[in-house]
């Protein structure tokens, strides 16, 4: 089921022509989506990208200086050059190369962070040291380099609403290991705000979705399956309902917390104030692929009992109020866009893999 939001005028373009900027974790999905607007906005972005030995540079590689701009999404925002982002390889969980990488930046959107939730049943260590002690690394950086800091979060933190719309207020229930590093991530980040006065927001997206998303999130899982042929569509449970907010809305809403010092010292809400249930929102993805297909719930894509996040719905006035920000992307037109996205991306996909 569906709650609608009154519709508004988009909020001008913010400019950033001038402002030196950080990303970390800005070769994936979001991170790639947010450094697009920025580069598009006149900043100069450099990006924090993980260390690979193959100098892999996911949806970053398109702005290397050797870039074929004829390739899908070679073409860059606003008729950027090659070579336009910065790109330096590390690690968050490297103190050293994050405070190279921090400075002469103004503004840090720290985005790095291990985030499938069921590996991080395996392997909870390393979601520690990566999102509590990146973070860590992070805020130290930008105050010793006097820079303002986004921290990002994520719903995932509240686990099953206790009452619903979710405001931030809602407790804090870490119902996997995932969640748990987040909240110590959080609790690390705004730390830095009563301690040391670091110009600090959290910005908590609920479920963002759409180009660039991985097999490991819900919507392209479906989408990959359908576009494959799939005549069964395989899924954990699906009665769990979720607030879905398309790209380049949760991107905007990071741009505006950003600039917005209402929001220090504040964690705000990214989210489009509706929810639709799982199996809901499979049979809408059926509908804009074209596609003919049944739903069945595969038992290995199940959570365990008690991690299992039966309901997320947005409180988003804190974004609209503090930041001037609400979504602009109705979830139709975001899971149509998706859509068409997998379906030219199919080779990226392994759609008979369950992906963790």
């Amino acid at each position: 089921m569906h709650t609608t939001l009154p519709t508004s005028t988009e909020a001008p373009a913010q400019d950033w022509t001038g402002r030196t900027v950080l990303v970390t974790g800005a070769e994936g999905f979001i991170g790639s989506t947010l450094v697009d607007l920025l580069v598009e906005r006149g900043a100069r972005v450099r990006a924090l990208v993980h260390y690979k030995p193959y100098a892999e540079r996911g949806y970053l590689s398109r702005y290397l200086p050797t870039a074929d701009a004829t390739r899908p999404g070679g073409a860059l925002p606003g008729g950027a050059a090659r070579g336009t982002v910065e790109m330096l390889a590390g690690d968050v969980r490297d103190a050293g190369r994050v405070l190279d990488a921090v400075a002469g930046c103004d503004t840090v959107f720290h985005l790095a962070a291990l985030i499938g939730i069921p590996y991080s049943y395996l392997a909870p260590e390393a979601y520690v040291q990566t999102n509590v002690v990146g973070t860590q690394n992070v805020a130290a950086a930008c105050l010793r380099h006097g820079a303002r800091l986004l921290h990002t979060s994520t719903s995932e933190v509240y686990g099953t609403a206790i009452t619903a719309p979710i405001s931030e207020k809602h407790p804090l229930q870490p119902q996997s290991p995932y969640s748990a590093s987040k909240i110590g991530a959080d609790m690390t980040a705004l730390s830095y705000w009563h301690a040391f006065e670091l110009p600090v927001s959290v910005v908590r997206p609920f479920n963002t979705y759409g180009p660039r998303q991985s097999a490991r999130a819900v919507i392209p899982t479906v989408l990959a399956q359908l576009h494959s042929g799939a005549r069964q569509i395989k899924l954990g449970s699906l009665t769990p309902t979720r607030d879905f907010t398309y790209a380049t809305d949760t991107a905007e809403g990071f741009l505006a917390v950003a600039r917005a010092d209402r929001t220090l010292g504040e964690v705000v809400n990214l989210g489009s104030g509706r929810e639709v249930s799982i199996g809901d929102l499979a049979a809408a993805l059926i509908t804009v692929s074209g596609r003919d297909a049944e739903v069945v719930v595969d038992p290995s894509r199940l959570r365990p009992g008690g991690s299992e996040v039966e309901r997320l719905l947005s409180d988003n006035r804190k974004a609209r109020e503090l930041a001037g920000w609400q979504p602009q992307v109705s979830l139709t037109e975001g899971l149509r866009r998706t859509s068409t996205w997998v379906a030219e991306h199919l080779h990226l996909f392994a759609p008979e893999r369950y992906q963790v």
